[in-house]
């Protein structure tokens, strides 16, 4: 590669590096053939960034270089760091619900299940709490389930115009990793969904933090429309519930 070439990779790499970038890292990452570039580039980039024209520097530091905010505008990256949230940080088992949603919706929480293989309404009460999730009406089967999809906010996470910029899935779960992490976020929720014949329902084991109200699998509750369950002397005697009470239901049993 040119210098020309070689140049914005280089200042590309400082910008992005947590840690100090060290000129070692620099030419493992882009070639021994290219250390003298290197140590030719970095100084020019310096150089550049110290012009009045950009609010942001190129400091040497413990051995290597890092891009820092110049120290006449700390005021007010202070005031902008004030008014931001803290970072959203969500447990694998959120990402993976969120990942679900992503490329299948809008879904119910039965169809979600059946997927994942575990309860799903403990993880989803999270993902909508942090707005990445949102209901989007009723699907048009007997029982009329909920069905959920992603939000404006979840665009903005993943730097995403739309959903059909969405990445391949594999891309996804590396964004979804970089842009939330795994957090310690409990995965509430998260029993296994237990198989049982359609007409028994599940029963939890003794180590299972699922009441025996727990929300059904998909192959016990499922209708052949895909809808919430009506055929065991339970649900026909239940009243119908509105769709506010439905939801909360439905979270409360995970807890």
């Amino acid at each position: 590669m040119t210098e020309t070439e070689l140049k914005p990779i280089v200042e590309a790499l400082i910008y992005l590096a947590e840690e100090p970038v060290t000129e070692a890292t620099l030419v493992a990452l882009l070639g021994k053939e290219h250390k003298d570039l290197i140590r030719a580039i970095v100084p020019h980039l310096i150089e550049e960034y110290q012009s009045s024209a950009h609010g942001i520097e190129i400091k040497e530091v413990a051995d290597g270089y890092k891009m820092a905010t110049k120290a006449e505008y700390h005021e007010w990256a202070r005031r902008f760091i004030k008014h931001q949230t803290p970072p959203t940080k969500l447990s694998l088992a959120a990402l993976e619900t969120l990942a679900v949603i992503a490329y299948k919706q809008p879904m119910t929480i039965p169809e979600i299940q059946e997927i994942r293989g575990v309860n799903a309404a403990g993880v989803l009460k999270t993902l909508i709490d942090k707005n990445l999730v949102t209901t989007a009406g009723r699907k048009n089967v007997i029982g009329r389930p909920i069905l959920y999809k992603t939000t404006k906010e979840f665009l903005i996470h993943f730097g995403l115009k739309n959903l059909e910029e969405l990445p391949g899935l594999e891309e996804f779960e590396e964004l979804a990793q970089s842009a939330f992490g795994t957090g310690s976020e409990a995965s509430a929720g998260e029993a296994p969904v237990e198989e049982s014949s359609a007409n028994t329902t599940s029963q939890p084991s003794p180590g299972d933090s699922v009441t025996p109200q727990a929300a059904p699998t998909p192959a016990d509750t499922v209708t052949e429309e895909g809808s919430l369950p009506e055929s065991t002397p339970e649900a026909e005697s239940a009243p119908e519930e509105d769709p506010a009470e439905e939801t909360a239901s439905h979270f409360a049993q995970s807890k």
